[in-house]
């Protein structure tokens, strides 16, 4: 499979490593400054960018019928723009706030100990997450989808950095050198905490699923998800 990585930065870096332990061709590396020459001859691209570069690069490989993975975060004010880009095209695109395989596990058992938890009124949900100081968007695209997982399956309505009212999900943001990701959920009452969470070790876990996904998409066109990645 021929890897088009738009985005070589830190992560791209780690991706084309596991790409080519996987016996995949990397045919394009676009930094921020570089052009999209020879990104025809990718089969697929995976795009681990920055916001204000994520709807290009998307739009890019839809037009060109390349299949693209993105993993960029920060830029879904413009998702539904990129849906009818795909379905216009009969591309293929999958976007996931976050590729690790464990993540897209903690995301399911979120959504379950939610619709535990709804008629439990005695227990005021909020979550932390922290990374590291050179992500650019607070809080985390994983961070969202925890909450709107929390959000589709309770009363809650939305959430928000500041102070919380009754119906609105706290989400602590940190910045820390070196931790590249960390996701908690709470659920507090006057007697006890439950408390599920996701630490992640390294960015490996991140790239390996997005070239795992990347494999996946080849040969398929829609619009995807990670859910169906892992046909979970």
């Amino acid at each position: 499979m021929k890897i088009a990585l738009l985005g070589y930065g830190k992560m791209g870096k780690v991706i084309e490593k596991i790409a080519l332990d996987r016996g995949h061709e990397i045919v394009l590396r676009k930094g921020s400054s570089d052009s999209f020459e020879g990104i025809t001859n990718a089969d697929v691209a995976i795009d681990f960018s920055v916001p204000s570069s994520a709807v290009s690069h998307i739009s890019e490989c839809l037009n060109q019928n390349i299949p693209i993975i993105s993993g960029t975060t920060g830029w879904l004010e413009n998702y539904d723009e990129m849906v009818h880009l795909c379905q216009a095209k009969n591309g293929s695109f999958i976007y996931a706030s976050n590729f690790s395989l464990g993540v897209n596990i903690f995301f399911e058992l979120n959504n379950y100990l939610a619709k535990m938890m709804k008629n439990l009124s005695d227990y005021k949900v909020s979550m932390e997450e922290i990374h590291h100081t050179q992500k650019l968007d607070a809080p985390s695209g994983t961070a969202i989808s925890l909450a709107n997982g929390i959000i589709e399956n309770t009363d809650y309505v939305n959430w928000t950095l500041e102070n919380p009212t009754d119906n609105q999900i706290y989400i602590d943001a940190k910045r820390i050198e070196n931790i590249p990701g960390t996701h908690s959920v709470f659920y507090d009452s006057k007697v006890d905490q439950i408390e599920i969470k996701h630490t992640a070790h390294s960015r490996e876990g991140f790239a390996l699923g997005s070239v795992i996904a990347a494999e996946w998409l080849i040969g398929k066109k829609g619009v995807f998800t990670m859910k169906d990645v892992l046909g979970i």
